[in-house]
């Protein structure tokens, strides 16, 4: 480790850098709420799903957890700004791409149940998962803890891609 690598200071003083971490994750909790809403009911339990499909409450307890391990990820990351130069050019990537990752989280769930889409999602959900794999690849640099929160909800959507395919060539 460099001396470029050594954290200067956390990016934010203690409260505003706790709001960075939760208010993005509490937004796209806020969307994927309201885009789900009555479609569970009124179409998601209409259409066919393979044998492997979890219960529908196997789903906001998983996405509960899911949500408070980014959030804290975020919350690290944000702690971990590197002094100036190149590594601090990296973690304004890493945190671009953590951005980028929760925006496709926030758009699967509207573009799946809302719209009704299943092959966009599936697209959403794949990239969605690449980003996510990339903000572990890059967050690993600056803090270890920080990608290795990420790494159940990458699982979590490896899971969700194959399961949104599945219910895609089944409908």
């Amino acid at each position: 480790m460099s001396a470029l690598d050594i954290p200067e200071r956390p990016a934010l003083p203690p409260l505003p850098r706790l709001a960075a971490a939760i208010l993005p994750v509490a937004l796209v909790t806020a969307i994927g709420s309201l885009s789900t809403g009555s479609n569970i009911e009124e179409w998601y339990t209409t259409i066919r799903k393979p044998a492997f499909n979890p219960p529908n409450w196997v789903f906001p307890l998983a996405w509960t957890i899911l949500y408070t391990m980014i959030a804290v990820s975020l919350w690290r990351l944000l702690g971990a700004r590197p002094v100036q130069g190149p590594a601090r050019r990296a973690w304004w990537l890493a945190l671009a791409v953590f951005a980028a990752q929760l925006a496709l989280n926030a758009a699967w769930t509207p573009v799946f149940f809302a719209a009704h889409e299943l092959g966009l999602a599936l697209i959403v959900a794949v990239a969605m998962l690449a980003m996510i794999l990339w903000t572990i690849r890059l967050s690993w640099r600056f803090d270890h803890a920080a990608a290795l929160l990420l790494v159940p909800y990458a699982a979590w959507v490896s899971f969700a891609c194959l399961l949104n395919g599945t219910i895609w060539q089944m409908n």
